[in-house]
């Protein structure tokens, strides 16, 4: 392992950037069309037809941000390249929906997921927010799909999942499909500078960090029914689904941190520090742990461990909370929380014999597969992201 670095600089998370980058630059393109999803540890890629909506969105975002930074044709080529099997392939014109996964032989899930669209809607506004102009009826397309049909105003929420045909809209109801939603409208705000997109993002994360979250204790339940009452069982016994987990996730607490931020900036109102800085603080007392380093992935109502596996995602979106704070709040300990996530993450998540973050470990560190990214669960977005957003918002700004 080489000697840690100085976390706290805009030269360290550059050259963070890139190495992420260097992981995946060899293998990344699938000239079937759009990109490879699936990498072991080496860089090594494999099932190269698996294809999920949520990476195929993800990694254009990536390489637009790397094209911003960096300035390489060979980004500004990926990121055309990735846009292209997004308009042309990952949408079904005929039933005017986005497939969630694909293979060679065409698409293999159907079902329309509010999730997904979210993602659509962040890469379409990274996109136009670059100077892609043609990006722009992309994004108000993926916003009438939206309010078309995720959209219910009665509750104040968007729905998860509807079947391929449109006709039936599953009853769950979830913050996660919901946060990422009020993450890509932030970004479409800052592309367009259209109000209702703020006004939306605004309007999620008042539901959800406050009138949700003042069902739960003041923290974040993930799953509600159709009338927003909270649904304490739904998973209970899948505490590691993907994009459903049971228990209070902490990554999810720093994460709306993130975004309350993110929201703050371009509406200075005191409860959205407030609730940021309680989601935080509360998260980081229950779920570090004080033994091998790092946040756990969830916890119980009680405020136990119930998945003591550590993620790089809940790493990484804490290390941009913990930053964002101490810019917001001048409070010494944020940072002292940042460096105590980049110390662990140096140690223990990444790879630096081949270059990006490992995906999963054990409570003890060690690893739980040579499965460095996987479609729909991983691709370095979190990582990249992450320290993208610290470098533009703390030490560039």
């Amino acid at each position: 392992m080489s000697q840690a670095p100085k976390f706290r600089s805009a030269e360290f998370l550059t050259a963070h950037i890139q190495t992420i980058l260097d992981f995946y630059q060899p293998n990344i393109k699938d000239s079937m069309g759009g990109f490879q999803q699936n990498f072991l540890d080496s860089g090594v890629a494999f099932d190269g037809d698996k294809k999920h909506l949520v990476s195929s969105c993800r990694m254009i975002f990536n390489y637009i941000k790397a094209d911003a930074l960096f300035d390489r044709a060979e980004y500004q080529h990926l990121w055309h390249h990735g846009l292209d099997y997004l308009r042309a392939t990952h949408w079904q014109n005929d039933r005017q929906g986005y497939s969630w996964t694909l293979d060679k032989n065409g698409p293999t899930d159907e079902t329309n997921q509010c999730y997904g669209l979210a993602f659509v809607l962040l890469a379409f506004a990274t996109v136009l927010k670059a100077g892609d102009e043609s990006a722009r009826a992309d994004v108000y397309h993926t916003w009438s799909l939206l309010e078309q049909h995720f959209w219910q105003a009665d509750i104040g929420l968007y729905a998860d999942e509807i079947s391929a045909d449109w006709q039936t809209v599953s009853s769950y109801r979830g913050q996660n499909a919901n946060m990422h939603c009020c993450e890509a409208l932030i970004l479409a705000y800052e592309a367009t500078l259209d109000e209702q997109f703020l006004d939306r993002a605004y309007q999620l994360a008042h539901k959800i960090a406050v009138e949700q979250a003042g069902k739960s204790n003041g923290l974040i339940w993930e799953h509600f029914n159709a009338d927003l009452s909270i649904d304490w069982d739904y998973n209970r016994d899948d505490a590691k689904n993907l994009y459903r987990p049971w228990g209070f996730q902490p990554g999810h607490q720093t994460e709306w941190t993130k975004l309350l931020l993110m929201v703050h900036k371009h509406r200075p109102e005191a409860w959205l520090l407030a609730r940021a800085q309680e989601l935080f603080d509360r998260a980081w007392a229950i779920a570090w742990d004080e033994q091998n380093g790092g946040l756990f992935y969830g916890f119980d109502l009680d405020g136990a461990i119930c998945d003591d596996d550590k993620y790089f995602w809940v790493q990484a979106e804490s290390f941009a909370a913990a930053a964002l704070l101490a810019k917001a709040t001048g409070d010494e300990k944020y940072w002292r929380c940042y460096d105590q996530l980049w110390q662990y993450s140096w140690a223990h998540f990444i790879d630096h014999q081949h270059g990006a973050w490992y995906r999963v470990l054990n409570a003890d560190n060690s690893k739980q597969s040579d499965i460095k990214s996987a479609a729909g669960a991983k691709c370095d977005y979190h990582t990249l992201g992450a320290c993208e957003l610290v470098l533009r918002e703390v030490f560039q700004d």
